[in-house]
This record gives C-alpha cells, sequence and structure tokens, in this order.
C-alpha cells in the first residue's frame, strides 16, 4: 500500500456540496438496502498515491471504486479501505475483481463497460451487492438498464486526464444521454467543483472523479 499523498479537503467539500444540491433534484436510490451514493472517489494507481488517505476526506455515505489495475498491492489496499469503508461509513466496490470483492467483504463491484454481461451471473451468485458499470454511450447505458445495473458512470464529461478518455461529451450532451436513460446516471470525466456546477440541471444521479477530489 502506498503512503505520502494528503487527505482530500476542499475538493471534497466542494462537490459534497453539489452532490447534495443534486440530492435535492432526484430521487434517492435504494441498493441492496443502501442508498446509492452521489458522490464517488475512483481510484487510479497512476493518478492517485494515496487512496486511503483520499477517502478519509470523503463525505459521510459517498462510495469508493478501487481500482488497482493489477498491481501486487491490490489486497492490501482494498482491505484497508474497506476498513475505512466500514468505519466512516462509506461503500466501496472493487473494480473488475468479484473475487477480491468478496475476499475482503466489499460491498459490490463497478464493471468496466466491456464486462457489463457479467452483471447477471454476479447477481445471481452475490444478489446483496452493488452493481456498476462504466458507459460512454446512449447504447451502452441502454444496456446497462437491460441488464438491470444499479448505476452507469458516464464518461467522459469534460476534459479528462484519463488516457482512455475519449472526446468530452459537455453538459448538453450529457443531459441528452441522461434524459430517458432510466437508470441512476453519475458524470465522471474533469468533474471539480468548479465544472459540476454546469451539471446540477442535467438530470445526473451523482458525480465521480479522481484529481477533482484532492486538495
Amino acid at each position: 500500500m502506498r503512503t505520502g499523498h494528503r487527505a482530500l479537503g476542499s475538493g471534497a467539500a466542494g462537490l459534497g456540496r453539489i452532490a447534495a444540491k443534486l440530492g435535492r433534484l432526484a430521487p434517492k436510490q435504494k441498493v441492496a438496502g443502501l442508498d446509492l451514493p452521489r458522490l464517488w472517489l475512483f481510484t487510479d494507481p497512476d493518478r492517485l498515491a494515496d487512496p486511503v488517505a483520499a477517502a478519509r476526506g470523503l463525505p459521510f455515505g459517498s462510495g469508493i471504486i478501487h481500482r488497482s489495475f493489477g498491481r501486487a498491492y491490490a489486497e492490501n489496499e482494498a482491505r484497508a479501505l474497506a476498513k475505512l469503508a466500514k468505519d466512516r461509513g462509506l461503500v466501496l466496490l472493487i473494480g473488475a475483481d468479484a473475487h477480491l470483492a468478496a475476499k475482503i467483504g466489499a460491498d459490490g463491484v463497478h464493471l468496466p463497460e466491456h464486462m457489463m454481461l457479467m452483471a447477471p451471473r454476479l447477481r445471481a451468485s452475490h444478489p446483496g451487492w452493488v452493481l456498476t458499470t462504466a458507459a460512454h454511450t446512449p447504447l451502452a447505458l441502454a444496456k446497462a438498464k437491460a441488464l438491470k445495473l444499479d448505476g452507469a458512470f458516464l464518461s467522459a464529461v469534460f476534459p479528462s486526464q484519463s488516457p482512455s478518455a475519449g472526446k468530452p461529451l459537455g453538459a448538453v450532451r450529457l443531459a441528452q444521454h441522461v434524459r430517458g436513460s432510466g437508470l441512476a446516471v453519475l458524470a465522471l470525466g474533469g468533474i471539480t467543483a468548479k465544472t459540476s456546477q454546469k451539471l446540477v440541471a442535467t438530470g445526473i444521479y451523482g458525480l465521480a472523479a479522481i484529481e477533482g477530489l484532492r486538495t
């Protein structure tokens, strides 16, 4: 597990305020006995030096999606996040690794878009899990709805430092994609306290970020 990065501060506070505003506009969604969080921290081994320190600054009821991309320290880091989540009332999903999620007692799994078809099998074997997916197009959102995913993270909304980010959607196209999607859509990609203010009227359920949640 890595160390040395400061905990979240003003970034989390600013995004937390916008997420709370979204909560007053869109109905709360309960999943497996939990309130689906409005604010999510995505971990990234190349872009977030210490996700455990980062997660300490999240508001109560926020979510964490732990992505290790095969790093050797994945289990130790995930266990530390699981303990923190339990202590601080956070929801923890493991990215693309159902085995690790079950092993550490996470709240569920986040699936990359290309793994979305795993959802029915995971739902059958772990009916109490929260299952979310990545999505980049209206077709992917429709597929997520058909597969009864609990939420979809639509990206990239704004210009992002992610190497996999495509052309940003912008607030107008995001709203068009969200409208009629029939599921909880969360905005990802270039999300900061400043940019997220443009999304309040788009119909999104919540927000997700990496760098945007740092101090």
